[in-house]
């Protein structure tokens, strides 16, 4: 008797019959080779980050940085303040370009890895801009036999660009505060975007003090080196965070076409335009979305393709969970659009197998099934496992049934509560099964079988645990997250 009927609460889960002749796809290619290309692009987007903290280290040292530090107390405070302020400004405007969509890090770290890379890069940089402010306060405190908080005061108040720069860090305090993971769970996403968005004036309100008081920008090479990098950060923005995205959904004129309930509570947007299949969107991406329908139209939110855009439209599909996602219910028809991106890696070219085991949560199956669109596969070759708290509440139920009829896709519905014991990603009437047995029941031996999985990051951590333990290759493991 397997696991699947050991279940002691609620039926077990159903699998997806196959139909009596199922339209299959040609047998997929198996792709084995490493993608040599994107390796050469992560190296170059992380040798970026590594050389130009390595040379605003060099041109400290260059600057007398080294010898300062022998004339102790106050010379060694000194110079290691301006050492760490420097690295902090240096990484503050990596992490700008992180996220602007610049095409060496899209292609070298894919949107999960900058997600990942920026907040590194942004908890280094805070902390030291921390270590900055009071190395240089005790520094000059030593020079000045003030007290450090008098002297802190003097310096705000009687520094050019001071000012500017307290406020700078005070707003870049208030990001690294609402970035905190328990923060973020009080805040709405639109309110977080909007206060995430500071860090930019943050950044800009910190340059002029280093401009008016820095003794490091005083060479050429020094001064060419930051201008240059700030120039290319104020760029970077403009050109692929507002122009790009815009000229792009302009190009192809992107308008709302249909809105439509998906389940209990989900809703799905049809979008059409010109000549879509140029936007290079591809099956398992996302989007950020941005549409014209009045006030706040400003805050993108990404939502990724719930059907293969070769079919000439784009599709999302959203849980109603939120303002942005609510919103999506009052759009009407000819609505214009504006797009970011497309992004995110998690796609059939990742594939390496024929088989598939694919395992959504709630909205993170519409993915899935664009992905199933576009990939060829025999009868039985892919399993879809999907979340839901009910049965009514699924996403794309009618594109799984199709699926299934057409395709031979295999089907496991885990409906349920999750589960407060046991493996968290599963159902509550599974919670006392271990997880990695279940997957191993439902989809048989997983070393060579690609996974794809989309749902909340804590959801998608405990099933990649159990996927790992079941014995899944951790290299065909694929997922995406939407954090920022």
């Amino acid at each position: 008797m397997d696991i699947l009927s050991q279940q002691r609460t609620g039926p077990a889960p159903a699998v997806g019959a196959v139909g009596a002749a199922p339209t299959a796809a040609p047998a997929p290619v198996v792709r084995t080779a490493p993608d040599r290309r994107r390796e050469a692009w992560r190296l170059a987007a992380i040798a970026v980050i590594w050389v130009t903290s390595t040379l605003v280290a060099t041109l400290w040292s260059a600057g007398g940085g080294v010898q300062e530090l022998l004339r102790a107390p106050a010379g060694t405070l000194d110079s290691l303040g301006r050492l760490t302020g420097l690295v902090s400004a240096n990484l503050l405007l990596l992490q700008v370009l992180l996220m602007a969509r610049v095409p060496l890090f899209e292609r070298g770290l894919g949107h999960a890895g900058m997600v990942r890379m920026h907040r590194v890069v942004g908890m280094w940089s805070f902390w030291l801009l921390v270590a900055h402010i009071v190395l240089l306060v005790l520094g000059y405190a030593a020079d000045s036999g003030l007290q450090p908080l008098v002297q802190l005061w003097e310096l705000v108040w009687g520094y050019p660009g001071m000012l500017l720069a307290t406020a700078g860090t005070l707003l870049l305090v208030l990001v690294m505060v609402t970035s905190a993971r328990r923060a973020r769970r009080r805040l709405r996403y639109e309110s977080w975007h909007l206060l995430h968005l500071y860090g930019y004036l943050g950044v800009a309100l910190a340059i002029p003090h280093m401009l008016w008081t820095g003794t490091d920008l005083a060479t050429p090479l020094a001064a060419g080196y930051w201008w240059a990098l700030w120039l290319a950060t104020a760029a970077a923005v403009l050109v692929w965070r507002i122009a790009l995205p815009i000229g792009r959904s302009l190009r192809h004129d992107l308008r709302v076409v249909a809105v439509e309930d998906d389940g209990a509570r989900g809703v799905r947007v049809r979008i059409g335009g010109r000549a879509i299949e140029r936007l290079g969107a591809r099956a398992g991406q996302f989007l950020v979305w941005r549409f014209l329908d009045g006030p706040g139209w400003t805050r993108g939110n990404p939502y990724s393709l719930a059907v293969s855009p070769r079919r000439g439209e784009l599709v999302i599909a959203a849980r109603v969970v939120g303002d942005g996602s609510r919103r999506l219910r009052s759009l009407r028809p000819g609505t214009r659009v504006l797009v970011e991106g497309p992004m995110g890696r998690m796609t059939g070219d990742a594939r390496q197998g024929r088989r598939m085991l694919l395992v959504g949560a709630g909205a993170g199956v519409a993915p899935l099934l664009s992905i199933l669109d576009d990939e060829a596969f025999e009868p039985g070759e892919a399993v879809l496992v999907t979340r839901d708290r009910t049965p009514e509440e699924a996403v794309g139920a009618e594109h799984v049934r199709e699926l299934v009829e057409r395709r031979g896709l295999r089907h496991v519905p885990l409906d349920g509560p999750r589960s407060r014991a046991g493996s968290s990603w599963v159902a509550s009437d599974w919670g006392a099964w271990d997880g990695a047995a279940l997957l191993r029941a439902i989809a048989g031996d997983l070393a060579d079988v690609d996974v794809f999985l989309c749902g909340p990051d804590d959801w998608s951590a405990a099933l990649r645990a159990d996927l790992l333990r079941a014995g899944a290759a951790p290299a065909r493991i694929h997922a995406e997250s939407f954090t920022s």
